[in-house]
């Protein structure tokens, strides 16, 4: 009666799968007040194109020449760094997309939330053409359709 009861008690704590779907941890995730990890990745990819677009603007500012070998060189040129608030709110916004990851990596996997990470180079190319007037060689053009139809094709395989 003994080994009876002990295979049906352990039959009962085994109700947890060894190994879960992607679609029942989203599932899961989503009913815990989670947002899907997908989407706070490319919520990632905005603030990382942003912050590529402030740094270049930030380091269109000139600076003053420094000498590490001169106190007061140095000063004025951590002075000026200071003053450079588009260069600050750019590594600001870089910092907010490396938390943004890492509370999307948390909850999603590795191999599908990564590569939506190069939808970052989209949209700098699109806001270099606009604030920078960078002109879109057709290599470039090619280069965006591909990673544009890989992002596709993974989130076209993520449902299956």
């Amino acid at each position: 009666m003994s080994s009876a009861t002990s295979s049906s008690s352990s039959s009962t704590t085994e109700i947890i799968p060894a190994v879960a779907s992607s679609d029942a941890a989203m599932e899961v995730a989503a009913r815990s007040g989670r947002t899907n990890p997908v989407y706070l990745v490319l919520g990632c990819t905005v603030l990382g194109a942003a912050a590529q677009v402030l740094m270049k603007f930030g380091a269109m500012h000139p600076m003053p020449a420094m000498s590490l070998g001169d106190p007061l060189s140095v000063a004025a040129f951590l002075l000026s760094l200071l003053g450079n608030w588009q260069l600050l709110v750019g590594y600001g916004l870089l910092a907010c997309n490396t938390l943004l990851l890492i509370l999307a990596l948390r909850d999603g996997e590795l191999s599908m939330l990564y590569p939506i990470i190069a939808l970052t180079y989209v949209w700098v190319n699109l806001l270099s053409m606009y604030f920078f007037h960078e002109h879109l060689k057709p290599w470039k053009v090619v280069g965006i359709a591909l990673v544009i139809g890989g992002v596709a094709l993974l989130g076209k395989a993520s449902r299956r």
